[in-house]
């Protein structure tokens, strides 16, 4: 499977019932699958069922999906249903008086769901009122398609700077490695250095116990746990980016695994080549992190 980004826009347009729709859906990213919809009169029946095609089309990200009648097309047989708004007026004037709250206007009232009715082709029959929304639905499908194709395309480019940020974090941990080879003569030595400053101060010392504390010492000290642990996350990003589908939270959880590490090893630092290996990691890791919130 291919990575997928949260981000991207599709728009499609089509007829149904004889009127002439547009459908636009953008995307960006989020924790979860968000679904915000604008419909245009006499769609709000298909709620529920645009709300399941985008939960099958998508698994993350923040989702903009409208359908309206497209521009200069004429909106055929549409009435106000004159219950419903002289409801809306009692319940608007009851506010007024409660609550002091401004009336609302009439573009706000007619604005409200089921006060401006589409007549045709719901009124003319069930089976009209079924083939337009079948064509809707279709129209929907498409746009979602077209969006998830977008998504596919974002996500190839989204790959591609993950892979390199992966492959500078992989040299950087190398780089690290060599210099940590050095790590048992440099703190030797300053360890012995230590100790012989502490037996001219004094004759008191016992030899065993300060063996004991310079080999816990330079265990402390030894950032190769560290480094062992950078490379195994490297490489199991690069099995999730291969493996493709609904990663992002993983990566997030393994862009977290790589700061941790990034961190203890700028701790353990015994030498300033380290330590500028290790905030050079921490600024690729950075970036690799704020780039995979955008993979779904």
């Amino acid at each position: 499977m291919t990575v997928q980004s949260m981000t991207g826009f599709a728009r499609t347009t089509f007829t149904a019932g004889g009127q002439r729709y547009a459908c636009e859906a953008k995307s960006v990213n989020a924790r979860g699958l968000e679904i915000r919809l604008r419909l245009g009169p006499g769609l709000d029946a298909l709620e529920s069922d645009l709300r399941q095609r985008c939960r099958n089309a998508l698994v993350r990200g923040s989702i903009f999906l409208s359908v309206t009648p497209e521009e200069g097309q004429t909106r055929r047989a549409l009435r106000v249903d004159e219950e419903a708004l002289s409801r809306a007026v009692v319940v608007a004037k009851r506010l007024v008086e409660e609550f002091g709250i401004a009336l609302p206007t009439a573009d706000g009232l007619l604005a409200l769901p089921g006060i401006l009715v589409d007549s045709s082709p719901r009124e003319s029959g069930d089976d009209d009122a079924a083939e337009r929304d079948s064509a809707i639905l279709d129209g929907v499908d498409d746009a979602l398609a077209a969006l998830r194709t977008a998504r596919l395309e974002e996500g190839a480019r989204l790959d591609a700077v993950l892979r390199d940020q992966l492959s500078t974090v992989e040299r950087l941990t190398g780089l690290a490695s060599n210099i940590a080879g050095e790590a048992p003569a440099v703190l030797k030595k300053r360890i012995a250095d230590a100790v012989a400053q502490l037996t001219e101060a004094t004759s008191s010392l016992d030899p065993d116990r300060l063996h004991q504390e310079a080999v816990l010492a330079a265990t402390r000290a030894d950032p190769r746990e560290e480094l062992d642990r950078l490379t195994a996350h490297v490489a199991g990003a690069r099995e999730r980016l291969d493996s493709g589908g609904a990663i992002g939270r993983r990566l997030d959880f393994l862009a977290q695994e790589f700061n941790r590490e990034a961190n203890t090893l700028c701790s353990k630092s015994f030498d300033r080549r380290l330590t500028d290996v290790g905030l050079e990691l921490k600024a690729v890791i950075d970036q690799f992190r704020e780039q995979v919130q955008n993979v779904e």
